[in-house]
């Protein structure tokens, strides 16, 4: 480990710390040259894979990618960056459980968008509609109708106009 001050390569350990739960390890480093004191964080290297693209492009699954996408379809929605967070580690967690080095996107965005119709159902019509990339209204209302047709979804709450019944 080089130390970001001076770049020497000598330095030792203060202080070492678990965090996020045993995830990741602090540790509290002093540069012997310079005698500068700096932090390092040491996580396990996960394996993903690589995600195969529509267009047979591959690319590296990534996390940020997906949870920017799910951040702008949960726009003014009561869900939570924790919620947020829990969904995409989920869904990591499954990449990871299937041990595949390639998995189709279609297979990643429907595991998304699964998870993602039971935490807020406008963020699901929203993260369908780029998803899906629908091509004219009649597709986006068949989209909707699918939604509202399911049996198991619980029934909506009915909206009243103040000083109306």
């Amino acid at each position: 480990m080089r130390c970001p001050y001076c770049h020497g390569a000598e330095n030792k350990v203060l202080d070492s710390r678990e965090s996020q739960e045993g995830a990741v390890t602090r540790r509290r480093r002093e540069c012997l040259a310079c005698k500068r004191r700096f932090t390092t964080y040491e996580r396990v290297e996960e394996l993903m894979p690589l995600v195969v693209k529509k267009d047979g492009r591959r690319e590296p699954f990534d996390r940020d990618k997906l949870l920017l996408g799910l951040k702008k379809a949960v726009e003014k929605r009561p869900v939570s960056m924790d919620q947020l967070e829990e969904l995409v580690g989920a869904v990591e967690g499954r990449l990871q459980a299937l041990g595949e080095k390639e998995i189709p996107s279609s297979a990643v965005g429907e595991d998304v968008m699964r998870r993602l119709r039971e935490l807020d159902e406008v963020a699901y019509v929203r993260f369908a509609s780029v998803y899906r990339s629908f091509r004219d209204i009649a597709e986006f209302m068949t989209e909707l109708k699918d939604l509202l047709d399911d049996p198991t979804r619980p029934p909506s709450r009915k909206r009243e106009r103040a000083g109306k019944p």
